[in-house]
């Protein structure tokens, strides 16, 4: 029970201290490194996400979005400097067909003379717009602004939750890259900046999907929901409880305390003095039975 003093027993533990809490120091800066990475994308989704609150028309970030899922599909299908024998023109109608929810003939204008990639996208792209301007002649402008909006923002930020859960599993396994003399920290900056990409790419095709999916009706009248009641009082005979609400549970009271009445004395603290006047406190007086 001594105290152990000794000059080299506290430059040994000083030595110690100072080692673990460098060591705790570069844990806490690599995080930070690692966090910085994902605050630089959380900051281009937060603008973005604040740009599409504040719009009160973003039909040309949804047709920019259908256009480039477009080109996508064409460029997998019709490689640039390729020859029409290399193309695989089935690909590109089921990409279409499953993406847009339209058929187009692209056997057949890979068969014509002269055509290429731009030829065929700008085709899909008229075919599909002519489509949505329909579906929103059908109904009113005010009604698919609303409708590309709401899907926007929805599909955004389930995305964004997606990505977000994506990069922990990443930066969780990331650091096993050092056995391979690889620097952790750069290849979750390059591997976390191509899945970021790969979100995005994802996010307007989902986009591009469920509008072109989406099938509105016109002349569909909005039911306007019936107004609230008031509460009505409830008449109550001497002696009988309220009804209970939902999720409400039944209060019951204590009877008041009487010095004469050993049964109201069940509130009284267990190392308070008995209630009797015995002077012995109440859990050995009259509470022995109720605190054992």
């Amino acid at each position: 029970g001594q105290p152990i003093i000794h000059p080299w027993i506290n430059t040994a533990i000083e030595r110690a201290q100072k080692k673990v809490e460098a060591q705790h120091f570069e844990v806490r800066k690599n995080l930070l490194k690692f966090d910085n990475v994902m605050n630089d994308q959380r900051r281009v989704i937060y603008d973005q996400r604040r740009e599409i609150m504040t719009a009160v028309d973003v039909s040309d970030t949804i047709r920019d979005m259908r256009h480039e899922v477009i080109e996508t599909a064409v460029t997998v299908a019709m490689p640039p400097n390729s020859y029409a024998e290399q193309w695989d023109m089935p690909l590109l109608k089921s990409e279409i067909f499953r993406i847009l929810n339209i058929h187009v003939p692209a056997e057949d204008w890979a068969k014509e003379e002269g055509v290429d990639d731009v030829q065929v996208a700008e085709r899909i792209k008229q075919e599909i717009d002519t489509k949505l301007e329909a579906k929103e002649k059908a109904t009113s402008s005010a009604t698919m602004r609303q409708l590309e909006k709401a899907v926007l923002l929805q599909l955004l930020d389930q995305a964004w939750k997606e990505h977000l859960l994506n990069l922990e599993y990443l930066r969780q396994g990331i650091v096993l890259r050092a056995y391979g003399q690889k620097d952790p920290l750069n290849e979750y900056r390059a591997e976390s900046f191509a899945m970021f990409e790969g979100m995005l790419a994802n996010l307007r095709e989902r986009v591009t999907n469920a509008l072109c999916l989406i099938e509105l009706h016109a002349g569909a009248d909005v039911q306007e929901l019936p107004k609230p009641k008031a509460p009505q009082r409830t008449v109550l005979s001497r002696g009988e409880d309220p009804p209970l609400k939902r999720g409400e549970l039944r209060r019951f009271e204590a009877p008041q305390f009487d010095a004469n009445n050993p049964e109201t004395w069940g509130a009284t603290s267990r190392n308070a003095p008995c209630p009797c006047g015995s002077g012995k406190k109440y859990k050995y007086c009259h509470g022995a039975k109720a605190w054992g």
